[in-house]
């Protein structure tokens, strides 16, 4: 009888983290579906006053050594400021990235220029310091670097859209070299 349960312990150990991912995409398909459902978007001229004077990211991200070294999926959250109208936006965000015997926190602080490319759409592109904590794995501790993001933000709504953010960067000890991508929604707040 025992010899039964011990398989199953591993595979219902697998099988609940693929479960959990599972149900964890669902939400945000149906939530996707909710939020961008079937309206149409107003054409009309986009001015970040239109979106709020604060912009929340909600989405998940991936992250993977140029060098092949695995890769880190998890959440991101993020808050975005304008004290420039039309030349800086000012982004604060922070991610939980595991994968398998490794978890890492990570935060990052972007100053970023706006470029409009249509009424809805536009292109940021941004520069700041990233730091980031090791809590499990064989690279425990902190490290600190740069990063260098394309923040493409699309909004089909007065405040809310949806945003696509692919980053490289680069830690300043041991100069490692990651490509990364971030997706998911964004919510104004006047």
């Amino acid at each position: 009888m025992r010899l039964c349960f011990r398989p199953s312990l591993r595979r219902s150990a697998h099988a609940a983290s693929v479960s959990v991912r599972i149900r964890c995409t669902t939400m945000i398909l149906v939530f996707a579906a909710i939020l961008f459902g079937p309206q149409v978007a107003p054409a009309h001229e986009s001015t970040e006053d239109d979106h709020g004077a604060v912009i929340f990211e909600v989405g998940g991200a991936g992250e993977g050594s140029i060098h092949g070294a695995g890769l880190n999926f998890g959440p991101n959250l993020a808050a975005e400021i304008t004290p420039i109208e039309d030349w800086l936006e000012i982004e604060a965000g922070v991610s939980a990235l595991t994968t398998t015997g490794h978890t890492e926190l990570s935060g990052d602080l972007l100053f970023k220029k706006p470029f409009p490319l249509t009424p809805t759409a536009e292109l940021m592109i941004g520069l700041g310091p990233s730091v980031s904590h090791v809590l499990s794995g064989p690279d425990r501790g902190y490290s600190h670097g740069i990063e260098v993001a394309l923040d493409f933000m699309f909004w089909p709504h007065k405040d809310r859209g949806w945003y696509l953010e692919p980053s490289w960067s680069r830690t300043a000890g041991s100069r490692d070299q990651t490509i990364g991508l971030t997706a998911g929604f964004l919510f104004g707040w006047h």
